[in-house]
C-alpha cells in the first residue's frame, strides 16, 4: 500500500488531541464513578469502537492508495522560433519603460506559457544571429532574454528576410522531433519598419511549408525619438528621428502565410491573444508510453468510519452503573 500524504506532524497532532480529550473523558467518568461508589468499566468498552473510528478517519486523510492499473501518457509539443528586432528604433520610449524593454517582459510570460515545447530564439536588426537554438530549457531562454539589447546586433536598418529564412532552415532541420509543419510556428516581434528586399521571397516559403508565421508589433503611431548611448538620434540635417510603429509588412506577411497579427501600443496589449491563439495549435504527438498508477482509496476508509460514527450514535448504553 502507498499513501498520498506522508506522516506529518498534522497526524501527530490529531493522535495527541484525541489522546489529551479521551483521558479526560476517562478521567471524569472515573471521579464521578468514585463519588457515586459505583462500576466505571464500560466506559473502557467505548474507547475500542471510538478509536477504531479515529484510526480509519486518520487513514483515509493520508490517502492510501492500492492497486494497480495502467495509464497511457502522451507526450505533445510544438516547436516555436520567436524573432526580436534589436534595431535601435527597439529603444523608442513610447511604450513605456521601453520598447525592447517591454518585449522582454513578456517573452518571458511567453516562455512560461509555453513549457512543455521547445522554444528558440532569434535575434535581428539588418542581419540575423541564433541567440539561442530550440530548446526546452526555461531558464537558459530567460537568461538569453534578460541580455537583449539593441548593441548586440548591427544596426543599418531592418530587414526581416534573414531572420525569417533562419528560423525557417532550423525548423525544416532533418533531426527535428517534430515532422508535422503545422506544429511549427514563428513569431516575429518588431516595430515594423522592414528595409529588406528578400522578405516577401521567404514568406512565400513560409507559406508553401504550411508554417504558421504570428507577427507582434510593438509601437503606437504617435512614435518617440530614438534613445541612443550618445542622446537622441538624428538625421544627417541633425532633425531627431521619430520612429513610429509600421504595421503594413507585419499585417501583411502574417496574412500571407495564414497566421495573425498582434500588436502591443499605447492601450493593447495582445500578448495574451498571441499565447491563447498559439496554445490552440496541436502539437505533435512525441512518444506515447503506459505507467503503473494506484488510485487513492480513502473513500473506503472514510465509509467505514462514517458507518461506525453512526452505529455509535444510535446505540447507547451506561458508562456508569447505578
Amino acid at each position: 500500500m502507498n499513501w498520498l500524504y506522508g506522516f506529518t506532524s498534522f497526524e501527530i497532532t490529531l493522535m495527541v488531541i484525541f489522546a489529551v480529550v479521551y483521558i479526560a473523558y476517562i478521567i471524569r467518568v472515573v471521579n464521578i464513578a468514585n463519588k457515586l461508589k459505583t462500576s466505571f468499566s464500560n466506559v473502557l468498552i467505548k474507547l475500542v469502537p471510538r478509536s477504531l473510528f479515529f484510526i480509519l478517519l486518520l487513514v483515509a486523510i493520508m490517502g492510501p492508495s492500492f492497486g494497480e492499473s495502467k495509464r497511457e501518457v502522451k507526450s505533445k509539443g510544438k516547436d516555436i522560433f520567436v524573432l526580436v528586432d534589436l534595431s535601435q528604433s527597439m529603444n523608442a520610449n513610447d511604450i513605456q519603460p521601453s520598447r525592447l524593454e517591454k518585449v522582454k517582459f513578456e517573452l518571458k510570460n511567453i516562455i512560461s506559457a509555453f513549457n512543455s515545447d521547445r522554444l528558440g530564439l532569434i535575434i535581428f536588426s539588418s542581419e540575423a544571429f541564433m541567440q539561442c537554438p530550440l530548446t526546452y530549457d526555461q531558464n537558459a531562454l530567460n537568461l538569453f532574454v534578460e541580455s537583449l539589447s539593441t548593441s548586440l546586433v548591427p544596426n543599418a536598418g531592418t530587414d526581416f528576410g534573414p531572420p525569417l529564412k533562419m528560423a525557417l532552415e532550423k525548423l525544416n532541420e532533418e533531426e527535428s522531433p517534430v515532422t508535422r509543419q503545422k506544429s511549427k510556428i514563428i513569431v516575429l516581434i518588431s516595430d515594423g519598419e522592414d528595409f529588406g528586399e528578400e522578405t516577401n521571397e521567404v514568406t512565400q516559403e513560409i507559406e508553401d511549408d504550411g508554417i504558421k508565421l504570428f507577427t507582434l508589433g510593438v509601437g503606437t503611431d504617435r512614435g518617440s525619438r530614438i534613445l541612443t548611448p550618445n542622446g537622441y538620434k538624428t538625421d544627417k540635417s541633425g532633425k531627431e528621428v521619430i520612429t513610429k510603429l509600421e504595421s503594413s509588412s507585419l499585417r501583411r506577411i502574417a496574412s500571407e502565410t495564414d497566421g495573425k497579427y498582434f500588436e502591443i501600443n499605447g492601450t493593447n496589449n495582445d500578448v495574451e491573444r498571441l499565447i491563447n491563439t498559439i496554445g490552440k495549435i496541436e502539437g505533435e504527438l512525441r512518444d506515447s508510453r503506459q505507467v503503473d498508477v494506484s488510485a487513492n482509496r480513502y473513500y473506503y476508509f472514510l465509509l467505514a468510519a462514517i458507518v461506525l460514527f453512526g452505529f455509535e450514535v444510535l446505540t447507547s448504553f451506561r458508562t456508569i452503573k447505578i
